[in-house]
């Protein structure tokens, strides 16, 4: 039996989930496969996304990285917490074009309050686009 973020994972990785209106809206998608402790996701960017130059603005590839650091940090969530992005810090190695991202993320760190994650965003030649790491706190239910 999974917890209610590994339940999420399933669902989204089904495809058989509503998805969240600022997912919708930013296009972001869902995931491709998870395992505690990892996500995996390929990515292909809508050219209604797209800068003049046909290259994706920064601020989305960190909207990308955002929601796999979340994905990778609900493989681990206990099931009697919930849990906020700390901190968000992106570098960027590449240009990202009209053209696929892959996406893995998984989690580096775990305490009973912080778990630590961290996302790499490949083209498809698997060169590095961007890095990021995050930082989830976890707390109670309520």
């Amino acid at each position: 039996m999974g917890t209610w973020t590994t339940d999420r994972l399933d669902a989204l990785v089904r495809g058989d989930v509503v998805l969240p209106p600022v997912t919708r809206t930013l296009r972001l998608g869902t995931l491709d496969s998870w395992a505690l402790g990892w996500i995996k996701k390929t990515w292909s960017p809508d050219p209604g996304l797209l800068n003049v130059d046909g290259s994706l603005f920064g601020g989305y590839i960190a909207a990308l990285a955002d929601q796999a650091l979340t994905f990778a940090a609900m493989t681990s969530v206990p099931d009697d917490m919930v849990f906020r992005t700390l901190n968000l810090s992106i570098s960027f190695h590449r240009v990202g074009k009209a053209e696929p991202l892959k996406i893995a993320a998984w989690v580096t760190s775990q305490t009973r309050q912080v778990i630590s994650t961290r996302v790499e965003l490949r083209r498809p030649d698997d060169k590095l686009v961007a890095e990021a790491s995050a930082q989830q706190f976890l707390q109670a239910k309520r």
